[in-house]
């Protein structure tokens, strides 16, 4: 059967329709393929020196276990009583107190949870004081990185029965670019 001329005429440009469809899936697929291979390099080096700034503060945390073990084995300390860093600004028992003042229940905008790790190293390097185990020692292997390190009183300030038997170790560690990497330990007295 012939088809009439005028039915030809309605069909016209629905091929050329079809074409721009498909180019533009192609378009839109090639485009997400760039933007995936294009941030892919970012993401893994910024999991290198996420890495490189933990290992830094592990190996804070391996040379203050070192002389903490140390200082425990000459007598030089016998509890962490006085070896806790409580300062920040220059102002005095703020840095281990979630509340401030201690015993109200107004937030401290100076407790060391609520600091950022720029914020407690650029403190340590302000002020430093004898709390400090290690104050932004780089590492041997690799002098980009370095961690600082001290104590924290894990008891609320004013509680009834504070306990010098135990601590918080907190080490920072910092690698190549400002990145910055917190841990912190519980630690206890040897018995």
């Amino acid at each position: 059967m012939i088809q009439p001329v005028h039915s030809f005429r309605r069909q016209r440009g629905s091929g050329l329709i079809a074409v721009i469809m498909i180019a533009a899936f192609m378009l839109a697929v090639g485009m997400l393929l760039l933007a995936v291979t294009g941030t892919s390099p970012k993401v893994s080096d910024n999991l290198r020196l996420q890495g490189m700034a933990f290992d830094a503060a592990e190996a804070g945390f391996n040379a203050a276990w070192a002389v903490l073990n140390d200082r425990f084995n000459s007598g030089m300390m016998m509890s962490f009583a006085g070896q806790y860093r409580t300062q920040y600004g220059g102002v005095s028992d703020v840095l281990d107190s979630p509340f401030y003042p201690p015993l109200t229940e107004t937030s401290n905008p100076s407790y060391f949870r609520s600091l950022t790790d720029d914020q407690i190293i650029a403190d340590c390097l302000a002020y430093p004081d004898a709390a400090l185990i290690f104050n932004s020692e780089p590492l041997a292997i690799d002098p980009r990185c370095s961690y600082t390190v001290f104590l924290i009183n894990d008891e609320a300030p004013g509680t009834m029965a504070p306990n010098d038997n135990d601590a918080i170790l907190l080490c920072i560690g910092r690698g190549p670019r400002n990145t910055t990497k917190r841990l912190e330990i519980l630690i206890e007295c040897p018995q």
